[in-house]
C-alpha cells in the first residue's frame, strides 16, 4: 500500500462511514469489502439478497463478519424512500414508477447516500459509466456552482503525485466547465496532501498561438481566478512550460507557475484520456481513479476490468471525499 493511501486511511479511520456497494455478489466487490471491513476502515453495505450474497461468500471464502446487507426487493423503509425520490425528482416520476425504479441497485444505492444511510457509492465493476454516474445526477446532483461533474485521476510513481483533469466525463469542456474543473481538481489535491499549483494546458504558452481554443482557456483561467483567488492557478500553458522550470523561464517568465505545476487541466477530454495513459504506459505512473468531482456527496466508477484491489483503493478515496 502506498503513502497515498496509508496517509488516507488514517483520515478515515475511526469515522464510522458506510460505502454502499451495489454489486453484492460480485466476487472483486466481496473480496474488497472484507478486506474494508476486517480492517475497520469503513463499514460496507453490500445490495442484494443476502441468501445470494452469504452464498457467493462461501463460494469465494471470505467473511461477511462487518458487513451490512440490503435487499432492495424487501426493505423495510422502502416507503420513505420512495417518497423521498419521488419529492427530489419534482415530477418527472411518480410513485409507481419510482417503485420500479429503485429495484435498479444502482439507483437504490444512490438513494441511501441522499439520505444519509451511507457516506458514498462505488459501483462500476459489472454496470457502465452511465448506470453509476446517471443516478448520482438525477439524485445527489452537482454542488451548487459546479454545473458538471469530472473525473480525475491522480498519477503516482514512487514520491510523485499529480493531479491530471479531466480525462473521464465531460468530452469538449467550456471555459466555465475548465474553470469548475481546475477549482475542484485543486480540492482533489488536498485530499491527497499536494499543494495544489494548477496549470491549465493548451498547445500555446502565454499567447504563443491565437485561436479560439487557446482563448477558450485563457477565459477559463480568468473564471478560475475569480471562483477561488486563493489558488495558485495560472495558463495557458504548454505542459513543458508547466512542468519543467528552465522552460518555465523562457516561455513564462512572469506567471506564478514556474514549471512546478502539479495539477494540469487538460483542455478537452480527448487530450485529458490521452495523457494519462501515455504517463501511466510510458512513464510507468499508477493511475489512481477516476475520481468524480463536483457531486453533493461523492459516488465512484469502477472499470469493468478492475480488480478487488482497484475496490478497495477507490472505497478509501471515496470514504475520504465523504469527509
Amino acid at each position: 500500500m502506498s503513502d497515498l493511501f496509508t496517509g488516507l486511511k488514517t483520515k478515515i479511520e475511526g469515522k464510522n462511514l458506510k460505502i454502499v456497494f451495489p454489486e453484492g455478489t460480485d466476487e472483486r466487490i466481496l473480496q474488497a469489502a472484507s478486506r474494508l471491513s476486517s480492517e475497520k476502515i469503513v463499514t460496507p453495505i453490500l445490495l442484494g439478497k443476502p441468501s445470494d450474497i452469504e452464498a457467493k461468500a462461501k463460494e469465494v471464502a471470505v467473511s461477511l463478519e462487518g458487513i451490512e446487507m440490503i435487499d432492495p426487493s424487501n426493505y423495510a423503509e422502502i416507503d420513505t424512500l420512495v417518497a423521498s425520490f419521488v419529492e427530489r425528482r419534482r415530477g418527472k416520476v411518480d410513485e409507481e414508477g419510482a417503485r420500479k425504479i429503485l429495484q435498479d441497485v444502482n439507483y437504490f444505492g444512490t438513494m441511501l447516500v441522499y439520505t444519509k444511510k451511507a457516506d458514498g457509492l462505488v459501483s462500476g465493476a459489472a454496470h457502465s459509466t452511465a448506470d453509476t454516474v446517471r443516478p448520482a445526477l438525477q439524485i445527489i446532483k452537482t454542488k451548487e456552482g459546479v454545473r458538471k461533474t469530472s473525473g480525475a485521476f491522480v498519477m503516482v510513481r514512487e514520491d510523485e503525485k499529480y493531479v491530471f483533469a479531466d480525462c473521464a466525463i465531460t468530452i469538449s469542456p467550456d471555459a466555465q466547465d475548465l474553470a469548475e474543473i481546475a477549482v475542484e481538481s485543486a480540492k482533489t489535491a488536498k485530499m491527497f496532501d499536494i499543494d495544489p499549483k494548477v496549470a491549465m494546458l493548451s498547445f500555446s504558452t502565454k499567447g504563443s498561438a491565437k485561436s479560439p481554443e487557446t482563448e477558450k482557456v485563457i477565459e477559463a483561467v480568468s473564471i478560475a481566478k475569480e471562483m477561488d483567488p486563493s489558488l495558485v492557478l495560472d495558463g495557458e500553458f504548454q505542459f513543458d512550460a508547466a512542468f519543467v522550470p528552465s522552460v518555465a523561464t523562457k516561455k513564462a517568465p512572469g506567471s506564478a507557475i514556474q514549471g512546478d505545476g502539479n495539477v494540469f487541466v487538460f483542455p478537452s477530454l480527448e487530450a485529458g484520456n490521452i495523457g494519462y495513459k501515455i504517463a501511466q504506459r510510458l512513464g510507468n505512473f499508477e493511475a489512481v481513479g477516476p475520481i468524480l468531482q463536483g457531486l453533493n456527496a461523492p459516488v465512484n466508477d469502477l472499470s469493468r476490468g478492475c480488480n478487488d484491489e482497484d475496490v478497495y483503493k477507490l472505497a478509501i478515496i471515496t470514504a475520504a471525499q465523504a469527509l
